[in-house]
């Protein structure tokens, strides 16, 4: 029986390990074709090798590689359906508020929420070629509640790819997108 992803394809940001290593091996086993991407190359190529997928080193932060890592995932298999926006961080010098300095703030921001951004903004034509498609961005329950030990840009960020989600989902529904 096929997969529920058959002649799907899927790109997926923070790819290499975590929940995004999982998810390459969940969207493999449903069928999808998958486009691993992440800094870590080993890790990365290992979990494309394993899929046999594509592995694609990219930096999310950074407008161009986003554009390149979509233009070779659609080059290598035809378009894109699926985007997962997994890629994030969550380093110990975010802390409270007093104690959290502006590079630190600023750094979580833009792999967190930046890359958010710009996976959608690049990504989302892809997904309008093919008809519709799926994106999911990964947030985290912080953003509702707080957190208990402060890390006060990780929970802000995740706040933000929450009213995105929103904001996306509303927009882009009546066009075959889904949002979550």
């Amino acid at each position: 029986m096929p997969g529920r992803l058959e002649g799907k394809v899927a790109v997926v940001t923070g790819g290499a390990g975590g929940i995004g290593r999982e998810t390459v091996r969940r969207f493999a086993e449903e069928d999808a074709r998958v486009c691993v991407v992440d800094l870590a190359d080993e890790p990365g190529n290992e979990a494309a090798d394993e899929i046999e997928g594509l592995y694609v080193h990219a930096d999310v932060t950074d407008p161009d590689d986003v554009q390149r890592m979509y233009r070779e995932t659609a080059e290598r298999f035809g378009g894109i359906d699926v985007l997962f926006n997994n890629a994030g961080i969550s380093p110990p010098d975010d802390d409270s508020i007093l104690d959290t300095e502006l590079e630190a703030w600023q750094r979580v921001q833009d792999v967190n929420l930046k890359s958010v951004y710009l996976c959608c903004k690049y990504g989302i034509p892809y997904l309008l070629e093919r008809g519709g498609g799926s994106i999911i961005n990964t947030a985290s329950f912080v953003a509702v509640v707080g957190a208990a030990t402060s890390q006060i840009s990780y929970t802000a960020s995740k706040g933000g790819v929450l009213a995105l989600s929103r904001e996306l989902g509303v927009e882009f529904a009546r066009r075959g997108i889904r949002v979550n």
